[in-house]
């Protein structure tokens, strides 16, 4: 297997007493999309934060691999906080609020970000132009920053994120607000860039939809990784039932879930009327389909649909973040978790800086990916 990109080494973060981040441990490889998934308060945005530089860990530390050496399998691994320089051509970083300027055009935001990279002129030229085709702002691309619409914005911040070809993207609730097409944008756009060679960390709520975008999720609890793998293994190790979903006429959905709850009592747990139509909750339900289809027939119901639907993302977060489940930490192994460990407000977002320094802190949190052109790096 090949050597991860990037190492989390028992990373832990505190703000006065409040302690954010836990030991945190995760390797991330070439070529992942990896979603970090949580709470509000878990930890997210300063494990983020953490990962690109932008603050020191109390303790351990972000590796990043270095290019092996001409003639040598070595690998080597460099801290990120204390060679920022270096590892700001490595990245991409879009935070959570906008970080272009508003009184700059797209295109504008695009070439300034990409010129604090001292990028040639040539390549500059290209990767803004790739870049517009990619994110589709062309017919944008001379509208003011501060005219643009949410989706826009978000595209911008990306496409600025990724104007100096760096090898990882880091994005921090990259669909936030947005409406489900401009969600579904992204996300496509997310994919094309992946496919590219882009390896991409990015957090959200989102979490149906990274289901089928991520090839691997890291669930953060009470600022610890509580567990990793990909979205089929983490449903398949904590939700084991699935749903038997039916559909009837007329719908008697209240006395048939009853009735079928008792006639199958062993494998039917639960039985409840959602959206119109009867959802049984069962231990194997594909062993008890026909059966279950049989006794409505002979109740004179004509079933209309019957399909099993397996659990979501949505469930397995809703479960364990569930006060009931007593999950044991499969990562970090402490026994004594605290609870309602919250982000200070203060740092959920990125605070403006004063203009200088906030012009080259907005370069290093800048990346790349490319549609069917190349963007070209800084070499």
């Amino acid at each position: 297997m090949e050597a991860p990109i990037l190492k989390i080494d028992s990373v832990s973060k505190s703000y006065g007493r409040k302690q954010v981040l836990r030991d945190i441990s995760l390797d991330v490889y070439p070529g992942e999309i990896i979603g970090i998934i949580g709470s509000s308060g878990s930890g997210k945005t300063t494990l983020l934060n953490s990962i690109v530089g932008f603050i020191k860990s109390d303790s351990g530390d972000v590796l990043f691999k270095e290019p092996a050496l001409v003639g040598t399998d070595k690998v080597i691994y460099k801290s990120v906080y204390r060679q920022q320089r270096k590892f700001k051509r490595v990245y991409g970083f879009a935070a959570q609020v906008p970080s272009f300027y508003e009184k700059l055009t797209v295109k504008e935001n695009i070439t300034y970000f990409g010129a604090l990279y001292d990028l040639s002129l040539d390549t500059l030229q290209t990767n803004v132009q790739t870049l517009l085709r990619l994110m589709n702002l062309n017919n944008a691309s001379y509208i003011l920053g501060k005219n643009l619409s949410g989706g826009m914005e978000r595209r911008l911040d990306i496409a600025c994120a990724m104007v100096h070809n760096p090898q990882v993207l880091i994005l921090d609730e990259p669909t936030a607000d947005l409406d489900p097409i401009l969600r579904n944008n992204i996300w496509d756009l997310l994919k094309q860039i992946n496919e590219k060679g882009t390896t991409v960390i990015l957090s959200s709520h989102h979490l149906n939809e990274l289901e089928t975008l991520c090839t691997r999720i890291a669930i953060i609890k009470d600022g610890m990784v509580f567990d990793k793998g990909t979205p089929e293994e983490l449903k398949s190790k904590y939700l084991k039932n699935q749903e038997l979903v039916i559909e009837t006429y007329p719908t008697n959905y209240e006395s048939s879930g009853a009735y079928l709850k008792r006639c199958f009592k062993k494998n039917i747990l639960e039985h409840k009327v959602t959206g119109g139509r009867l959802v049984l909750t069962c231990k194997e339900p594909e062993k008890i389909i026909s059966n279950v289809m049989s006794k409505l027939e002979k109740r004179n119901e004509k079933v209309l649909e019957i399909k099993i639907v397996k659990p979501s993302l949505d469930q397995l977060f809703i479960s364990l973040n569930d006060k009931k489940n007593d999950y044991k930490n499969s990562d970090s192994k402490q026994k004594d978790q605290q609870k309602n460990v919250s982000q200070p407000s203060n740092l959920t977002k990125q605070d403006k800086e004063p203009e200088e320094d906030n012009k080259k802190n907005k370069a290093d949190t800048k990346e790349d990916g490319a549609k069917d052109e190349v963007i070209q790096n800084t070499n």
